[in-house]
This record gives C-alpha cells, structure tokens and sequence, in this order.
C-alpha cells in the first residue's frame, strides 16, 4: 500500500505538471514541469523525502525499460531516417560531447564553491 500511494503522489506531481504545460504558453515539456514542482516540494519540506523515495528508486531501476519503445520507434522509421543517418550521427555525438563537457564545469564549479564556503565558515 505503501508503494501505492507514494505512485499517486507521483502521478499527481506528474498531473499538475500537465496541467501546466496546457495552461502556459512556453515551449518547456510537461515532464520538466513536474519534474520542477518535485524538486519544489522536496526542497521546500511541502512533500518528504520518504513519501516518495522507495517508487523513485523503482522508477530510477526501470527506466531502461522505459527506451525500448523508443527504440523500436527508431526502427520502424528506419526509412525516413536512413538518408539523414550521418548528419543526425554527428549531431548526437556533438552534443554527447557537449553536455558532459559542460557538465563537468558546471559540477567543478559547484565543487568549488561549496570548498570555498567551507574555508569561510570555519
């Protein structure tokens, strides 16, 4: 039951989430949304940690579960994409490359900062 009703809080974030999509005119996806009004909840102490956590993992573990329909997709539109192959290739690894890159500094900076706030705390 527990499992149950920590899904229905999710589902519910995942809702309003939609509904924000529906209501506002940005180009930002549902799933951003609540996934902003999740973080928004937890960090604010409105929804605890625990109420969530054990389907989070769940959902975490699963998630590779969750591209094969994508996959699959990709392959019944092999003809379509088969001329842009090379092109749509390079994009991707472009902006593989891109994104760790400057995830890496974003992650040094943060590190960085918290170092800095240690020594000035002391």
């Amino acid at each position: 039951m527990k499992y149950v009703k920590q899904f229905v809080i999710i589902i519910f974030i995942t809702f309003l989430g939609e509904l924000l999509h529906y209501y506002l005119p940005l180009p930002v996806p549902a799933s951003i949304y609540g996934m902003l009004l999740l973080f928004a909840a937890l960090e604010f102490k409105v929804i605890r940690l625990d109420a969530v956590k054990e389907t989070g993992d769940f959902l975490i573990q699963i998630m590779p579960v969750m591209f094969i329909p994508a996959g699959v997709g990709i392959l019944d539109a092999w003809g379509v994409l088969q001329p842009v192959i090379l092109p749509v290739a390079v994009i991707m690894a472009v902006s593989t490359v891109a994104v760790m890159g400057v995830s890496a500094l974003v992650t040094q900076a943060v590190i960085r900062s918290g170092k800095k706030k240690e020594v000035h705390t002391k």
